[in-house]
């Protein structure tokens, strides 16, 4: 799920490190996700980078056994190779079943502090916990079936419902988008305090990026929904700045 599309930033350059890890401290099979996706960063960046992973990971790991049954909690945390790549952090899943964290190069460049790049990794791990990309598939399959189904009883041909279908998928997808980020911002939150930095302080990353505002069918509600969100479950765990 993509958390923001900013302006390009490039490190510096310096000597290269490849980053790639695991939350069991193993590495990953040879041709897996980690060579696909790792790359060379540099050394001025990639220290706090690893640091922040390293506290995140593990936390991230005893969240998801903890609220799920039969999932893979083996976070693979790996950097885009693309070094032109907009800053930007997803969550995906190999075709093993474990999920893959992905952040460019300028994202991490552009983070102001550890705690902004501690809660946007323990947003992209909720994802995965709540089973966010499956929810999203669910709920796209029943918008275009919906879609589909209203085309054919209005008489339409082929085409009009193969393109219903797509319509629908779309709808359906972005249906609950907005609700999904919020409960991530959520466990996020949960993430980032335990594994030892300050979640209202990570959120302030909001207050860098742009406002989607609250658009209809948008993908992302509005930053000050999020930052209360945060500040709220903050609250709850007994979280100041």
């Amino acid at each position: 799920m993509r958390w923001l599309i900013l302006a390009l930033t490039l490190f510096p350059a310096a000597c290269d490190v490849t980053i790639t890890t695991s939350s069991t401290g193993t590495p990953p099979p040879a041709g897996g996700a980690s060579e696909q996706s790792a790359t060379l960063l540099s050394a001025t960046s990639v220290d706090g980078f690893a640091e922040v992973v390293r506290a995140v990971q593990p936390i991230a790991a005893q969240e998801c056994r903890r609220r799920t049954q039969g999932v893979n909690c083996d976070f693979l945390v790996v950097v885009d190779p693309n070094r032109r790549a907009a800053p930007n952090a997803f969550q995906s899943v190999d075709k093993q079943g474990r999920p893959v964290l992905t952040f460019t190069a300028a994202l991490i460049g552009d983070v102001r502090n550890p705690d902004e790049l501690a809660f946007i990794l323990s947003h992209e791990a909720a994802h995965h916990i709540a089973g966010h990309l499956a929810r999203q598939e669910q709920h796209a399959a029943a918008g275009a079936a919906v879609f589909a189904g209203l085309a054919t009883l209005t008489g339409g041909s082929a085409a009009d419902v193969a393109e219903a279908q797509k319509l629908g998928a779309v709808v359906g997808a972005r249906s609950y988008s907005k609700e999904f980020e919020l409960e991530a911002d959520e466990l996020g939150t949960i993430i980032t305090h335990r594994a030892g930095f300050n979640p209202l302080i990570g959120a302030q990353f909001f207050t860098a990026i742009p406002d989607p505002g609250d658009r209809f069918l948008g993908t992302h509600p509005p930053n000050a929904e999020r930052l209360e969100t945060v500040r709220r479950t903050s609250a709850r765990l007994g979280v100041s700045e």
